[in-house]
């Protein structure tokens, strides 16, 4: 069964593939040609602009370019089919693991036998990884299910449809991996994939930027991951997980040479091993990828921000608890990361205009949230939210893929309005995404939010107040954004008469989806209260997390008026949001001229693209620009092909010329050397 969960999607995936290629023949069979668009709209989603003067008006019809390929639909069936055949049997392993504590281990095949490092690829599956299963394997089916009405009018579908499932097999080898290497694999492979998917449309210059931005800002935190795993290897031995965490013990209070520095072997690696976390989970300062990837199809932002590759962060330093329980150092920099992320990205999230931006900062915001449940040391809390978070951050994205849908693939938030009359379905969905958001009482967001912040409350971190202030105020920025975003979109009236009459409801292949992950926005949150954040932690987690101890207790001590905070906050952001763009809409506009400076800030992102550009991209093309022209053109060309070797062709062409063939030329070169031979003899040193 497990088998069949992990590689039903490889298989999708390959099978979706040879007919993207088969397809791709069939179209060009002389050879494939690449076709350049100008309109940046032809495929899709239209990148919304910040300005109001650069706004387009382009339709569904304008981008059917090419007839799709043959077999394209047995592509979106083969691949959806498979994948909701494996989001069945995981949601049966989930109960076999975490109810009836069948962990399973499974031994495929040895990988890497390299001197002392040997590397087995098995499937380990407990309860942490039979949660992430439920969570990868569910959001993914409903994602490929969505995409077959969304991209109905993409010729490239079977291609798409083969990311998406080797998206989804990369995901799923990564949550069970038995050992660091082949987590590193799926790591990578979840990498290599969101590149792909980002830059799907690949004749769009932004898409294309998107997709090496995410690659490059990953490769950043991939390298710390590297060094973490390396740094283990060298200090246990092994990178089996079984064999680290007993051995993780021993290396307390132990001292490795670093540039210099003693520092404390297990806070270091687990630093480095954040750094990894950081990239992946789009962390404060390695945020930057997370809203240029909305350059990608909007199906592609539900499946990388909601559910799968932003997690593998949070599951790997749950999976790696072990270690952290022992780093209480490593822990503080997690809950400090964590915490200013959640504030920061909710921020940003307060005056964004595209709508697929202020879901991709909500979810920047989120994962941090979830880091300050791993800095108290409440895993199997951050665990919680992840859970609930895919449901209804899936739900927002593809809610509001549907109202791009509607509005002829227009994003920007300032063209809408009015919509709840001509997308009600879509409405109502959006609405619970947004409660379940907000942590509103009894929706799935209420109890895992709420419980992450009572645990940065209860917590023994050097960070616990910090964490704990940041987790509320950005609790109260969150309802305000995700209720300026549904009062921007689909009330008041409305901004583009001629999308809003054309708007209409998605096909079914895209309102079923969203339909089941409202539901499971309501319903994923009170019936897992006790496994994930109250007495039933550590008979369902077992072994599969090292909790702090004492937090669980510590966490239903704390005051109730503490308990009560968030939804206070929830409801303050939210009567603000109704104020400013209902009652009195033109208040924005008015504030945000009264403070320009703080407005372009937050709209501008804190000036952290500028800020990198400045200190990164300019000097690396300045670097490179001198190897260019000096390095290469000056020293090598110019010593080189241009240089000593451009004289010796000079000098042959000359010579060269001496052999011209005419008797008298030679005869008259040997007089001139027999009058050389004379003079040299009777007035040089032969006369001597």
């Amino acid at each position: 069964m497990i088998q069949a969960i992990v590689f039903l999607p490889l298989i999708g995936a390959i099978l979706a593939g040879l007919i993207s290629i088969f397809g791709a023949h069939a179209r060009n069979p002389s050879g494939d040609t690449v076709e350049h668009h100008d309109d940046a709209h032809d495929h899709g989603d239209a990148h919304a602009s910040d300005s109001h003067d650069e706004h387009d008006d382009h339709g569904h019809d304008d981008h059917a370019v090419e007839p799709p390929a043959a077999g394209t639909r047995a592509a979106e069936l083969i691949t959806s089919a498979l994948l909701l055949v494996a989001a069945g049997l995981s949601w049966f392993a989930l109960v076999d693991v975490g109810f009836m504590h069948h962990d399973v281990r499974i031994a495929l095949f040895p990988w890497i036998d390299s001197g002392d490092l040997q590397v087995a690829w098995s499937l380990r599956v407990d309860t942490l990884t039979a949660v992430m299963l439920v969570v990868v394997t569910t959001v993914s089916s409903l994602v490929h299910v969505y995409s077959i009405g969304y991209m109905d009018e993409d010729p490239y579908r079977p291609r798409f449809f083969a990311y998406l499932s080797l998206f989804t097999f990369a995901m799923l080898t990564l949550v069970t991996a038995d050992n660091l290497v082949q987590m590193f694999f799926g790591w990578e492979g979840v990498g290599l994939a969101s590149y792909l998917l980002i830059g799907f449309w690949y004749y769009k210059p932004s898409a294309n930027a998107a997709a090496i931005k995410a690659f490059v800002v990953n490769r950043v935190g991939d390298f710390g991951f590297s060094l973490g795993i390396f740094s283990i290897f060298a200090l246990i031995g092994s990178t089996d997980f079984e064999t680290i965490f007993a051995g993780a013990p021993g290396l307390v209070g132990k001292t490795v040479d670093f540039f210099g520095w003693q520092a404390d072997a297990l806070t270091l690696t687990c630093i480095l091993l954040f750094m990894g976390a950081m990239g992946k989970s789009a962390q404060f300062l390695l945020h930057t990828w997370l809203p240029d990837a909305m350059e990608g199809p909007t199906p592609v932002s539900a499946l990388i921000h909601a559910a799968t590759m932003v997690t593998a962060g949070v599951f790997m330093v749950a999976r790696l608890s072990p270690l952290f329980e022992l780093a209480p150092n490593a822990k503080a920099v997690v809950m400090f990361f964590g915490a200013t992320t959640a504030f920061f990205a909710a921020t940003i999230g307060l005056v964004q205009t595209d709508i697929k931006r202020v879901v991709a900062y909500s979810t920047c915001s989120q994962l941090g949230y979830m880091f300050v449940a791993m800095g108290a040391g409440a895993y199997s809390v951050g665990i919680f939210h992840l859970f609930t978070h895919a449901f209804f951050k899936a739900l927002l994205f593809l809610g509001s893929g549907s109202v791009i849908y509607a509005m002829h693939h227009e994003q920007d938030m300032r063209y809408m309005g009015g919509l709840w009359r001509k997308i009600p379905y879509t409405l109502t969905v959006m609405v619970i995404g947004t409660l379940a958001l907000t942590g509103f009482p009894l929706t799935a967001g209420y109890f895992s939010k709420d419980a992450i912040i009572e645990a940065a409350y209860a917590s023994q971190n050097p960070f616990a107040v910090y964490g704990f202030l940041m987790t509320v105020i950005a609790a109260g920025l969150t309802s305000f954004y995700s209720w300026r975003l549904i009062f921007m979109t689909f009330f008041g009236e409305p901004h583009d008469q001629e999308h809003y009459e054309a708007a209409h409801e998605s096909p079914l292949w895209m309102l079923v989806p969203i339909g089941v992950l409202a539901a499971g926005a309501i319903f994923a949150g009170f019936p897992f209260k006790e496994l994930f954040a109250g007495s039933g932690v550590e008979d369902f987690f077992r072994d599969s997390v090292k909790m702090n101890p004492h937090i669980i207790e510590d966490m239903e001590t704390i005051p109730e008026w503490i308990k009560l905070l968030p939804t206070l906050m929830m409801v303050i952001g939210a009567y603000i949001a109704y104020v400013f763009y209902i009652r009195r809409p033109y208040l924005p506009g008015d504030l945000a001229r009264q403070q320009p400076l703080l407005y372009q800030f937050l709209l501008n992102k804190w000036y952290f693209d500028e800020l990198y550009d400045l200190i990164f991209v300019r000097p690396a093309k300045r670097i490179g620009y001198f190897l260019w022209k000096v390095g290469d053109g000056y020293i090598i060309d110019g010593f080189g092909p241009d240089g000593v070797s451009a004289r010796v062709l000079d000098v042959t062409r000359n010579v060269v010329r001496l052999q011209t063939g005419y008797l008298y030329h030679y005869a008259f070169a040997m007089l001139i050397g027999a009058a050389g031979l004379i003079t040299y003899f009777m007035v040089g040193l032969g006369g001597q």
